[in-house]
């Protein structure tokens, strides 16, 4: 799916984006219907990250396709672009989603889900980067991040599939859960996306974690994305 003509430059611009997108958020799951006119292959699973490359106003980003059963890559795809929006905390979706949405559209496979480092409804907004890049494509989503956000858990057990709800201090609200995927190891912090309910998030993380705290989707396309920045950089040295 392409970027949308009107993608917001400033602060406020993005934030009226935010409030008009929120309600289109599904926090439940559902049979797939994704809006990209291509049906999506429930075998594969997507994850996605980005590198930034400041000095030259770059951000690369890559989607790596993953089969769900063996977690073998199946496809990959980068894409490269100018960093489109300020360094925004609550914002960065709108600095990273135009590369990644070119790095999606650069597989020849749809698939059935998406997972993005980073937040979902576990958001101010509650539409962080899973959320909005669910919004828009109609693909199924979540998010998986490294840290809690501004939001509020107890640690879970040491046990591996342990989980605590992460809430918001303010309201109390479940946005998320802390879910330990290595045994004693600190844990990530899963929240909703589009499409998807909260157990179900937690079960797909954990499916996806069978060896390292982070899901493999995020290693794979972590490491994809500074591998190709590193060649973009090595091609393209500054002065």
């Amino acid at each position: 799916m392409p970027v949308p003509a009107d993608w917001p430059t400033t602060e406020a611009e993005a934030l009226v984006e935010q409030e008009r997108l929120r309600p289109l958020v599904q926090p439940y799951g559902d049979s797939p219907t994704a809006d990209t006119g291509e049906r999506p292959d429930e075998a594969l699973v997507a994850g996605v990250d980005v590198a930034y490359d400041d000095e030259r106003d770059l951000v690369v980003a890559a989607a790596v396709l993953l089969d769900r059963d063996t977690l073998a890559v199946v496809e990959e795809a980068t894409a490269v672009g100018r960093i489109a929006f300020p360094y925004v905390p609550g914002l960065l979706a709108f600095r990273e989603l135009p590369a990644v949405l070119d790095a999606l559209a650069a597989l020849t496979r749809t698939p059935g889900t998406v997972v993005c480092d980073g937040y979902g409804l576990a958001h101010p907004r509650r539409l962080g980067l899973a959320s909005h890049l669910g919004v828009l494509t109609g693909l199924r989503t979540l998010g998986v991040a490294k840290t809690p956000f501004t939001f509020d858990h107890r640690a879970p057990d040491a046990a591996r599939g342990s989980w605590t709800p992460l809430t918001d201090p303010a309201t109390g609200e479940e946005v998320g859960r802390a879910v330990r995927t290595r045994p004693g190891v600190k844990p990530v912090f899963v929240s909703v996306g589009h499409r998807i309910g909260l157990p179900e998030a937690v079960d797909t993380t954990l499916g996806l974690a069978r060896q390292y705290r982070l899901p493999e989707t995020t290693r794979r396309a972590d490491s994809l994305c500074r591998r190709a920045l590193a060649a973009l950089q090595e091609r393209t040295p500054t002065n």
